[in-house]
């Protein structure tokens, strides 16, 4: 086997994601279904062996076989991957994640037109959030793309790893690539701000540290956007909130309140004209979103969500039947991505 042979195979299927698993034959995602590879053999131990070591760096290879899984980007004739080698069952492993070489505008997406305001925000923290494989990363480089080309900023990114490059435009670009070009989000976070950024891109708000750093980036008066693997604007919330500890999560919500902006938490769903298009939860900050958050109510940001349609709001159940309605999507496909599917079902009967 090839590792370039089968990233062009990749390319030419227009899959998002190909798979190297042994016992396997090599397994390409393909509008979000698995596909295997046809008439190929499955990986063996030495293929996955072979397929992986080829892209290493001396210290790529020296990293993962001391931590035993390591991310990484990929370049290729076929354009930029981002890669995931890992082992299971004692034998190495590879997803890699293809990157259209074209960073596509926030309409070509058809994102929700509210992302249009984030993207002239000068300060703030806004969140794209969702499970994995769903679209984040191209959401937030559209956004940031189009500032870059609209803007004189300086944009500075922080990813593990760099997946969108960022075509020349009035801005200027630093992309920070985790161990190849700093070694620690935490580090690299506290740098930022001596960088004279505008506008930072923090690849994944993972962890305690990660969040109060971009809070406090958001707080000195810059625009953040940043990832989280949640499924609603009010789990994001909660989800910041509840990685401090209890003592400090008064004082996180108050903070919190003041630099919030947006959440997108969004999904991509099958189409009925095939591939698969964007759903998402929005929700931005209105002084009644801001005070739920400080005062510890969010419980309370669904019905906040559902009754500010006029603001650009929108829960993602209501996302999902305005989709249905336009014949972009099934009722059955709607029900299956809901966060609460028994509203879907209910609205969908009255129809």
């Amino acid at each position: 086997m090839d590792i370039q042979q089968l990233f062009s195979e990749a390319a030419r299927l227009e899959a998002s994601d190909l798979h190297l698993i042994v016992g396997f034959p090599p397994m390409f995602r393909i509008h979000g279904v698995l596909k295997p590879m046809e008439a190929t053999q499955t990986v063996t131990v030495p293929d996955a062996e072979q397929l992986a070591f080829t892209l290493f760096t001396p210290e790529q290879k020296e990293l993962f076989l001391t931590n035993k899984e390591i991310d990484f980007s990929v370049a290729s004739p076929v354009g930029r991957l981002r890669a995931n080698i890992y082992y299971q069952q004692n034998s190495i492993a590879a997803a890699y994640r293809l990157i259209p070489s074209k960073i596509r505008t926030i309409d070509e997406l058809g994102l929700p037109t509210i992302c249009h305001e984030f993207v002239k925000l000068r300060q703030g923290l806004v969140l794209v959030t969702g499970p994995t494989g769903h679209g984040k990363s191209t959401t937030l480089a559209a956004m940031i793309n189009s500032i870059n080309m609209a803007r004189a900023q300086h944009i500075v990114t922080i990813e593990d790893p760099i997946e969108y490059v960022y075509p020349k435009g009035l801005s200027i670009v630093s992309q920070r690539e985790m161990h190849g070009d700093t070694h620690s989000w935490n580090v690299a976070l506290r740098s930022v701000l001596r960088e004279d950024p505008d506008v930072v891109l923090v690849g994944e708000l993972r962890d305690f540290e990660t969040i109060q750093a971009a809070l406090t980036v958001a707080e000195t008066g810059h625009l953040v956007f940043g990832t989280l693997h949640t499924n609603s604007a009010a789990q994001s919330i909660d989800r910041i909130v509840d990685v401090f500890p209890e003592n400090q999560q008064p004082q996180v919500r108050l903070q919190l309140s003041s630099v919030i902006e947006g959440i997108l938490a969004q999904r991509l769903v099958p189409a009925v004209a095939g591939g698969r298009m964007a759903v998402a939860e929005v929700m931005t900050a209105t002084p009644a979103v801001k005070t739920t958050i400080r005062d510890g109510k969010t419980h309370l940001l669904d019905n906040t969500i559902q009754t500010s349609g006029e603001l650009g709001m929108m829960l993602l159940e209501s996302a999902l039947l305005k989709a249905v309605k336009e014949g972009k999507i099934s009722a059955e496909t709607a029900v299956s991505y809901a966060i609460r599917p028994d509203e879907i079902n209910r609205v969908l009967k009255g129809v």
